[in-house]
């Protein structure tokens, strides 16, 4: 597990001790920056089950300008922590300890406010596998969709068994990656500009 390309470009990463995490594969990210491309540099970047923090540390390395990262588990800030440091990327970084869906919660108050006057140009879901996480983050996120800028992504990893579609006021479903055991599903706001819907060319299977 490294960072692929960018500022931090071979630094190696360290895991999350134990199995409660689920690290995507080289393969995976480097075809998701491949389809992002240059688009990530000056982005804000938010990076939801955060795990060992390589997505969004990968985002950072290749240019973003600020990375979000949530977690609860106390052994998995501790590696995000450790990454960020071994990576000198921790200047543009910010950890925070919370559960996902109370961070996200802004009915409930429990969301900062300066996050919601700063929307993110991607949003990344990873959460861990068959719990059902992945719909429940997505349909928080179209209940608030302020969090994503207007031609924002919220990207989702899972397993492909997991998949299924979803009925969403605010994102459509526009494009879907498999790469082996990883599902990469791509999803805009509905109004936003129809230009973005093509993403750049990466290998993937079908």
């Amino acid at each position: 597990m490294r960072v692929i390309a960018g500022k931090a470009k071979g630094h190696r990463l360290r895991p999350v001790p134990g199995k409660g995490t689920r690290p995507i594969t080289d393969r995976a990210k480097s075809a998701l920056f491949s389809i992002i491309g240059n688009d990530v540099i000056g982005a804000r970047f938010l990076d939801l089950f955060a795990g060992t923090g390589q997505v969004g540390i990968e985002a950072l390395s290749r240019g973003a300008t600020e990375a979000v990262f949530v977690e609860q588990a106390r052994a998995a800030l501790r590696t995000i922590h450790e990454n960020l440091a071994h990576t000198r990327l921790a200047d543009r970084a910010r950890v925070v300890r919370a559960d996902v869906f109370d961070f996200l919660d802004v009915a409930g108050g429990t969301t900062e406010t300066a996050d919601k006057l700063h929307p993110f140009e991607y949003v990344y879901i990873a959460p861990p596998q068959y719990r059902g996480l992945w719909v429940r983050t997505l349909e928080a996120l179209d209940a608030s969709p302020g969090w994503l800028t207007g031609d924002g992504w919220v990207i989702v990893q899972i397993h492909p068994r997991e998949y299924e579609e979803l009925a969403t006021r605010h994102f459509v479903l526009f494009d879907q990656r498999r790469y082996g055991g990883v599902m990469l599903c791509f999803y805009a706001k509905i109004q936003q500009n129809a230009d973005k819907l093509h993403p750049q060319e990466a290998p993937a299977e079908r």
